[in-house]
């Protein structure tokens, strides 16, 4: 018998398990109260349920893998635990899955091994998606879940997140991808969980902006009302408007280019467009004065100027008058040595902090890397302050860091070789950073996922502290009040849709259906949703390294498949022509699909001429015909109608040799 062990299950614990055993289940906890152990329960539930099953367990990281395969190895008697990513060879893979009983997995790697057949999930008894708030669009998530409720005995689903966000068309997304049936939400103040969580102190700390620093808000003020007017006049916004956010500004975009791509050929769109560009610019300026620092503003305003030959809306904002005094006004700050007055709050607070308790964790979050590092810098230089910085993977100003370099510097944080960590978006999700006395947000986050997750750093094991910092007449405030709204809207809709969720029958979808026709796929292609959306239908999947091609239906037909912005990044590298001379080569009937909905002639500042000489010469000169689709689900419900022709007509002809 399988059971769990070194730790004692809580009541709402409990209470949540009792559902997830009798139902697909999205389950909402705050971070740090036991998300994972729930699923650890529910996992030995079934194990000693189902005999000869498998649990299945899929997170987002490599990092997130290794933590939750050493919690369920130190909370049950379950031996075999896999943890499975990338970095395993996929033939080692397929070695590992067959001998485990608990397979911990980041998506990606078992996308792979399921689209090659090297791996089954007919035996997964559960299936537990943490950080399930991202299972919309396609990620992979959404496409492994349709693939395990349709191919297991005995299916069951459990979805583990802090916060799936405040829009209710995306809960409801979640929930329909994930087949859940029953939702389980706890906030700290319930009754079964409150008696379990410490007390958590959240301030609201209001900085003031420096009179130097108005000087420079007020140069980008006018700059930001002279495109406002300019887009009245053009009439492109109400007469009446005043102020437009970032949000506003994309749809003014999103609706220039639908005119664009409608064939309207007034000059006020163009205008427009680059006006739209320029305002998102200087917006994107004003939140970085207003919220970041003076380095990270210089260093953007200098960017735009030094692009500004390359990039109309930078030539334009280049020769503003305005926009180049507020860099003027910006230089002059620097060199006297100003400081945001958040530094210096910061300072203070982690002061205090350390002054209270020596021996305290103190974890900040800020969204930019640039002001993360310039904070690590500041707070190095107080005595008897270890700050480091905690950054994702990517690459940027020499900052990046490897997983293993993260899981490093997490170690050390426990152990107290730093005190302060300074991390930006990574350190929000799911990582198991340690229990941390203070946690200070630098600046508000207009999300309620992200907001949630941070606070859910501190009061675990004791008391603690969550201080956000908010510059005031500034971005700042805006984004407070939005993640306010969004946190309380999120409660209601989860409670109404709770509500209304009606149960779902758990018998499993078709099992297993005859593959109705095979498809050659280049092996880049396999991480593309295309590929996932074949094998919803049923199509079986051969990978291979294609030299021409990106799907072969037959040793006639050859089919190279672009998206829009890919084919005409294809002319412009010089890629095309090449392509189609060895597609007509190879295949008696090769085809060219090009997949999107975006205006070809606008996604690159290519001459109109130019795509349309590359259409004709596919066309006329190497007679490749040339089929447009939508979206990749429509480009795979277009090659399996053609594979089912073809597949037919070679029947066809067999019947008649014989």
């Amino acid at each position: 018998m399988y059971a769990v062990s070194n730790f004692q299950p809580r009541d709402y614990q409990l209470n949540i398990l009792e559902t997830c055993k009798i139902n697909n289940t999205l389950v909402i906890l705050p971070t740090g109260l036991g998300k994972t152990k729930i699923a650890i329960m529910l996992a030995v539930n079934r194990l000693n349920l189902i005999n000869n099953s498998k649990i299945l367990i899929l997170t987002p990281t490599k990092p997130l893998a290794e933590q939750i395969g050493l919690e369920i190895k130190n909370s049950s008697n379950i031996k075999n635990i896999e943890v499975l990513t990338g970095l395993i060879p996929p033939e080692q893979r397929k070695e590992l899955w067959k001998k485990s009983i608990v397979i911990v997995s980041t998506p990606q790697g078992l996308t792979n091994d399921l689209m090659n057949e090297k791996i089954s999930l007919e035996d997964i008894s559960l299936l537990v998606i943490d950080e399930a708030h991202r299972s919309i669009g396609d990620y992979d998530y959404v496409w492994i879940a349709s693939q395990y409720n349709k191919k297991a005995k005995m299916p069951r689903i459990l979805a583990l997140t802090a916060s799936p966000g405040s829009d209710n068309k995306k809960i409801k997304e979640i929930c329909n991808n994930l087949f859940i049936d029953s939702i389980e939400i706890r906030h700290r103040e319930d009754e079964d969980v409150k008696k379990y969580v410490q007390d958590m102190n959240i301030l609201w700390l209001n900085v003031d902006l420096p009179e130097e620093f108005k000087k420079v808000k007020d140069y980008l003020d006018l700059c930001y009302k002279s495109i406002i007017l300019k887009l009245k006049n053009l009439g492109l916004i109400g007469p009446n408007q005043e102020y437009i956010s970032k949000t506003q500004t994309l749809d003014i975009q999103r609706r220039i280019q639908g005119k664009l791509s409608q064939g309207e050929k007034d000059i006020r769109l163009w205008q427009g467009i680059s006006l739209a560009a320029q305002l998102m610019k200087v917006q994107h300026a004003q939140e970085l004065l207003g919220t970041q620092n003076l380095r990270s503003l210089h260093n953007y305003l200098n960017e735009i100027i030094s692009k500004s030959s390359k990039v109309k809306a930078n030539k334009n904002l280049a020769k503003d008058v305005n926009f180049k005094s507020a860099l003027i006004q910006t230089n002059s700050l620097i060199e006297n040595e100003f400081e945001h007055p958040k530094i210096k709050k910061i300072k203070e607070l982690v002061l205090e902090q350390l002054n209270e308790n020596k021996n305290s964790k103190i974890l900040i979050f800020n969204h930019y890397r640039e002001s993360a590092s310039l904070l690590e810098k500041e707070l190095n230089k107080i005595k008897d302050v270890n700050a480091k910085l905690f950054v994702g993977q990517t690459k940027k100003s020499g900052t990046g860091l490897s997983q293993k370099e993260q899981m490093e510097i997490i170690g050390k944080f426990s152990h107290l070789d730093y005190n302060v960590l300074i991390s930006t978006s990574i350190g929000e999700e799911g990582l198991d950073i340690p229990q941390v006395d203070l946690v200070i947000f630098y600046e508000p986050v207009p999300s309620a996922i992200r907001s949630i997750q941070r606070r859910g750093r501190t009061a675990r094991l004791k008391e603690g502290k969550v201080l956000i910092l908010i510059t005031k007449g500034t971005s700042d405030e805006a984004y407070h009040w939005s993640s306010f709204n969004k946190e309380k809207k999120m409660y209601k809709t989860l409670k109404d849709l709770k509500d209304k969720i009606k149960l779902k029958s758990q018998l499993p979808l078709t099992s297993f259906q005859k593959k109705e026709f095979v498809i050659v796929a280049d092996h880049r292609e396999k991480n593309s949703p295309v590929l996932k959306n074949l094998i919803e239908e049923n199509a079986e999947i051969e990978l291979k390294q294609l030299e021409v091609a990106d799907y072969i239906l037959s040793n006639k037909i050859g089919i190279e498949r672009k998206t829009v912005k890919d084919f005409v990044d294809s002319i412009v590298d010089q890629r095309l022509m090449k392509q189609m001379v060895s597609l007509k080569d190879k295949f008696e009937k090769p085809l060219l699909i090009i997949e999107g909905t975006e205006n070809i002639y606008e996604v690159r500042n290519v001459h109109k001429n130019a795509i349309q000489g590359a259409l004709s010469s596919i066309a006329l000169d190497f007679n490749i015909p040339i089929l447009y689709t939508k979206d990749s689900k429509e480009t795979a419900s277009l090659i399996k109608n053609m594979a089912l022709r073809e597949n037919k007509k070679e029947t066809e002809l067999q019947k008649k040799l014989k």
